[in-house]
């Protein structure tokens, strides 16, 4: 008989054997569903910018109506979410179904509250049913794009909000620009929340912007915002734009950083950092170069779905933003979310966190920020922002990471910023050592974030023994005490060179001043200048040599005329700008005045003849040639020759007739350029 001891210990490892085997066919299952989903997505993104074109072209706002371009927008978005997402796609519609229900039978009043509540708590959920069934995964899945129409469907809420009940000098110029006064249709809240050129990767758009695109008036009001194309507009003449440039330009930097991420993805893969192996065999160094090349790689993959997602949009004839200064090169940025050149290149972190991911800081700005009161205004955007992302410990400590790190860039720029200022040289020395030491904490700073683990992130912190959090606690708390800023040091030396030349000015002051003066210098600081140079000249000299004290009160007396100098060349400088805008708003209001005299001089001028044709006329210009000459003889009555042979002539009438017809034709021609030079002057080419 067997064993059953031996039979227990041989059906044991079977089974383990047996579950492992599941769990790791179970694990490639959902790396294949994750690649087929990645596959998906570019299929979509690639469909779109080609549906983008056609919907530019053959379904413009001049050959459709714009229910017709939001029907076919929404039902286009509606089979992407579903042939990218299967059966989750019901939550692509079921997010903003509760909203608009909120939004329909809601107070204005609160409306914006509550749709932030519902939005929040139904993304939330969704997050923490990602997190307990796939947990640490980095697969696409439904949570970016209902990220997304959170964004839509609370900024609309808070538009809705401004636009019924707030008064328009309460609002700010974007809260102005977004408020709506209407509540929307069904068909244009379900097309501006599921358009098919934002859904899948953004970017944020604005209600009104969407309206605005769909109806056809998004060329007309950016074109009207640059004062070269009023006179245009004022004749019916207004050019749209070609996107293409901009399309081929987004969609190939789009398709490089693709490209890179699937090289240094493969190099420097993220999840590497959480094996156990990885911790015990990097150094330090090895470490930190790890953490700078693979949130490097990650963020390539934002880069390539953000500006493919600009494409798209710019392809559809969306994002048009105005011209150039020149007046001829057109911007195609109103819905860029990214600046990749800016973010990389960035010197702090604040120019690296404006230049990333721009929709949500301008969606942060103006449901956050711009709403609370400013000493709260930080701390609870930086909340919803870890809020609308999802709850992985990663991202909290990366938050938190963040904005201690910004806070001591900032003491540290204060601190050190100055001493670099002197000379071109050591300026460009700031700018090239201050980005690589950017470039250093941002891949400090954010490797949480796509670690996504919190005890992996601990760990890989402590391998580097937290130095960048020691670096920045030493810049905060104890720099700021030993290190003072050159400003400080300014007002230390100007300080105590008042209080050095008072004392020599009182003990020892210039002869041939009067009372009141020698009182003014030690106490006005306008003589501040006359008394360092009077306590300079007026120390004895020990063995034919200054007195020791000399020297650093005429240092003091150097840095006082130096500071003073500054003053009044910025003030002078200032003044002079005040100046000519004052003589040039002068000239422009005269000009405008004197077109506006030659215009009711020619209306005055002119008359109805008998074949009703309109002329100048003559005869009315010798009557009152010749009732002028009248009143000036009467005036002018007993008074010398010479002084009446400048009286207009009575005895020369084809002189006269010559004279008139001279100024009727100046006349007639001055007034064909009265259009045309106001249109100058809003051109600013008069200035």
């Amino acid at each position: 008989m067997p064993n059953p001891t031996t039979t227990t210990e041989r059906e044991a490892p079977t089974q383990m054997d047996y579950l492992a085997e599941i769990s790791q066919h179970a694990r490639g299952y959902l790396v294949d569903i994750g690649a087929i989903k990645y596959v998906n997505f570019l299929i979509t993104q690639f469909l779109a910018l080609i549906l983008a074109s056609v919907f530019r072209s053959y379904l413009h706002p001049s050959k459709v109506t714009a229910s017709t371009r939001h029907a076919i927008g929404l039902v286009i978005g509606l089979f992407f979410g579903y042939f990218c997402f299967g059966q989750q796609a019901i939550h692509i519609a079921g997010l903003p179904a509760v909203c608009y229900v909120v939004i329909r039978t809601q107070n204005p009043q609160i409306v914006q509250r509550l749709v932030m509540v519902v939005a929040l708590a139904y993304l939330s959920c969704i997050h923490l049913h990602r997190q307990y069934y796939d947990y640490g995964s980095y697969s696409l899945d439904i949570t970016g794009p209902l990220m997304i129409i959170t964004q839509k469907v609370t900024s609309l809420a808070f538009s809705i909000h401004d636009g019924f009940t707030r008064d328009i000098k309460d609002l700010t110029a974007s809260q102005q620009q977004h408020a709506i006064q209407k509540l929307p249709s069904a068909l244009e809240f379900f097309s501006y929340t599921l358009h098919f050129q934002g859904l899948m990767a953004g970017p944020l758009i604005f209600y009104k912007d969407y309206i605005d695109f769909i109806e056809g008036y998004h060329i007309l009001k950016q074109t009207a915002a640059t004062n070269q194309a009023k006179y245009e507009i004022e004749k019916k003449i207004v050019h749209e734009p070609s996107p293409v440039k901009a399309v081929v330009r987004k969609v190939i930097a789009s398709l490089v950083c693709a490209l890179i991420f699937v090289k240094f993805a493969t190099i420097y893969p993220i999840k590497a950092m959480k094996d156990d192996g990885f911790i015990g065999e990097s150094g330090f160094m090895y470490s930190f170069w790890y953490m700078m090349m693979a949130t490097t790689a990650v963020r390539f993959k934002y880069y390539f779905a953000w500006l493919m997602a600009d494409a798209i949009c710019n392809c559809s004839g969306f994002g048009f933003n105005g011209y150039e200064r020149d007046g001829v090169t057109p911007r195609w940025d109103m819905v860029s979310n990214i600046d990749v050149w800016a973010f990389e290149f960035g010197t702090n972190f604040r120019n690296c966190i404006n230049a990333w991911n721009t929709g949500t800081n301008r969606w942060l700005r103006m449901v956050v920020f711009e709403r609370v009161p400013k000493r709260f205004g930080t701390v609870l955007t930086f909340s919803l922002s870890a809020l609308w992302h999802g709850f992985y410990p990663g991202y909290y400590i990366t938050f938190a990471t963040g904005a201690f790190i910004v806070m001591a860039g900032r003491v540290a720029r204060r601190l050190f910023r100055d001493r670099f200022q002197r000379t071109p040289f050591s300026r460009a020395s700031y700018d090239v050592l201050t980005c690589l030491v950017t470039r250093v904490f941002m891949g400090y700073t954010t490797f949480p974030f796509v670690l996504l683990e919190f005890k992996a992130s601990l760990r890989m912190y402590l391998n580097v023994f937290m130095c960048l959090h020691l670096v920045a606690a030493i810049t905060v708390f104890i720099l700021t005490k030993f290190v003072p800023r050159d400003g400080e040091r300014a007002r230390k030396g100007v300080r105590s060179s008042n209080e050095a030349t008072a004392d020599v000015a009182a003990v020892s002051p210039p002869e041939g001043c009067s009372t009141a003066d020698k009182n003014g210098m030690t106490t006005n600081g306008n003589a501040l200048t006359t008394a360092a140079a009077t306590a300079a000249a007026a120390t004895p000299l020990v063995n034919g040599k200054d007195h020791p004290k000399r020297e650093p009160i005429a240092a003091a007396a150097t840095t006082t005329v130096t500071s003073k100098t500054d003053r009044e060349s910025d003030n002078l400088s200032n003044l002079i700008k005040e100046k000519i805008e004052q003589e040039t708003r002068n000239i422009k209001e005269q000009i405008d005045k004197t077109v506006t005299g030659f215009v009711e001089l020619k209306d005055d001028l002119m008359r109805m003849n008998e074949n009703n044709e309109i002329f100048i006329s003559a005869e009315s210009l010798r009557k009152r040639q010749t009732a002028a000459t009248k009143a000036a003889e009467a005036h002018h009555n007993g008074s010398s020759d010479h002084h009446n042979n400048h009286l207009p002539s009575r005895h020369l009438p084809g002189a006269v007739d010559g004279f008139l017809k001279k100024e009727i034709d100046a006349l007639n021609a001055l007034s064909t350029q009265v259009n045309v030079l106001p249109a100058v002057l809003s051109n600013g080419h008069a200035k």
